[in-house]
């Protein structure tokens, strides 16, 4: 069946009928188009390219201009599916002008679909300002990797009965501010049950349990090559590392004993009319 890009209203059609949303981040064309040719319906060009593309230690160096340079191209590879960008950490916490300033410059230069910012209730005038602007917006709350270190690292989140509250509180005031959806991260599974089951829009999890209206995991992650860190809760399903170095050592050696290029790279031709000629 042929790929077609879903669109806002059809997200949350899905959730009312029960149907799982699957998202996974890419970063470049390459991994953009694999996504392309999967069932997978969203990308998120997530910050988290800091860490597993730009070896930063957290996600809070990457710049609007790190975004929308990984954005453009990932948008050219995947045509079909439907493009989240991350707003990195600095481009939404100056003003209101330049909030809006760089979701547009991620929808205008990057070509995303949506915009995604981290958040509760400090964000959601931010929120409703960028959504009557005709901006799409992801919410995401939880474990908040820009503001981790105000968290007390990177733990899982609402565990006790206050905490809890003010994630449901949060939740549904990203829904009233007019976000189309909510990532839950680091979220007890029962806590993200009952959000998933008091908001309209859809949930998507990563750290949060079976409930959710969807799932996302980093790409590096899921396929096994990434290995610097791999969260408690991601699951590999492949374990590409390992089949990388061995490919790149296998070359490494034929290259140094001289089986690579073998003859049948040679072109006879060429050689016999360069010994005709010299």
């Amino acid at each position: 069946m042929e790929k077609r890009k879903p669109s806002i209203p059809q997200f949350k059609t899905w959730k009312e009928q029960g149907r799982k949303i699957r998202m996974a981040t890419a970063y470049d064309f390459s991994f953009a188009s694999l996504v392309e040719r999967s069932p997978i319906e969203m990308i998120l060009v997530g910050d988290s390219l800091g860490m597993v593309m730009l070896g930063y230690d957290s996600t809070v160096p990457v710049t609007m201009e790190d975004m929308v340079h990984h954005t453009k191209p990932v948008v050219r590879g995947a045509a079909n599916t439907f493009i989240v960008a991350d707003m990195p950490f600095g481009s939404y916490n100056v003003s209101l002008s330049e909030t809006m300033r760089n979701a547009n410059r991620l929808l205008q230069e990057g070509g995303a679909d949506a915009i995604k910012l981290e958040g509760g209730e400090g964000v959601l005038d931010l929120v409703a300002a960028l959504t009557s602007g005709g901006v799409p917006v992801m919410g995401h709350i939880g474990l908040t990797p820009q503001t981790a270190s105000q968290l007390g690292g990177f733990k899982v989140q609402g565990k006790d009965a206050a905490a809890a509250q003010q994630l449901i509180e949060d939740a549904m005031g990203l829904e009233e501010a007019g976000a189309f959806a909510v990532v839950l991260e680091c979220v007890p599974a029962p806590v993200a049950k009952m959000i998933s089951e008091k908001l309209s829009i859809p949930t998507i999890g990563i750290g949060a349990g079976p409930d959710c209206d969807g799932q996302v995991l980093v790409i590096h992650d899921l396929l096994g090559i990434f290995d610097r860190f791999t969260p408690k809760f991601v699951k590999k399903y492949a374990a590409l590392n390992g089949t990388i170095i061995d490919a790149l050592s296998t070359y490494a050696k034929e290259v140094e004993d001289g089986t690579f290029p073998g003859p049948e790279h040679s072109f006879g031709m060429v050689e016999e009319e360069l010994k005709r000629l010299y």
